[in-house]
């Protein structure tokens, strides 16, 4: 990082499959100027050497992730949007979290959560839009990729159910009927973030 830059930013966009996390997460990246990595970015590359879920998939999404935050934060960037699928009831997901955040927090950045929920419904409609879909290659058998989606909600939580409120760096958005614009405005406004550009 030179020394004429600001401390970089990571905000993670957090919530369940589905719920608008990579759409939101290309809106605040437009207006932010922030550059956006979402979690199918590497789950798609994984995915065409290793089925999901086996170990050598694991291990290369994770050093995948960690790598390219690392090179961000270590560059004139001013810092990074990574969407992430949380399961809170999991102590390897908070873990991993963590990780990633001291990336960023030793460097002076500054880490900031966002998370979306929306109902059932709804992201069952979101799960076979055509900006989806066109985005994430491995969700286009839409019958497997429902079936993953409920299957999951049935097995992990999710979200966070109002834990981490109280934090300064947390916001927790219900965007079932918010467009994504109007969710990244209110990203913009709580964490006072600038605009592209400024």
């Amino acid at each position: 990082m030179s020394q004429t830059s600001a401390p970089p930013t990571l905000i993670f966009i957090i919530g369940p499959p589905a719920v608008g996390k990579m759409t939101v997460g290309y809106e605040l990246a437009r207006r932010t100027g922030l550059k956006l990595f979402h979690n199918h970015h590497t789950i798609e590359l994984a995915l065409q050497f290793f089925p999901f879920g086996s170990p050598p998939f694991a291990r290369l999404v994770g050093e995948f992730r960690q790598r390219i935050l690392e090179e961000v934060a270590a560059s004139d960037l001013p810092g990074l949007i990574f969407t992430y699928v949380w399961a809170f009831d999991q102590p390897g997901d908070h873990a991993s979290v963590a990780r990633l955040a001291d990336i960023f927090a030793p460097r002076g950045g500054r880490v900031l959560y966002v998370e979306l929920e929306a109902t059932q419904q709804e992201r069952l409609r979101r799960n076979e839009t055509e900006f989806r879909l066109a985005q994430k290659p491995s969700k286009r058998d839409v019958a497997v990729s429902r079936q993953r989606l409920l299957e999951h909600d049935s097995v992990y939580r999710l979200n966070s159910g109002g834990e981490f409120d109280h934090r300064a760096d947390w916001l927790r958005i219900d965007n079932t009927e918010l467009p994504p614009e109007a969710v990244a405005e209110r990203i913009i406004d709580h964490f006072a973030l600038p605009a592209a550009g400024a």
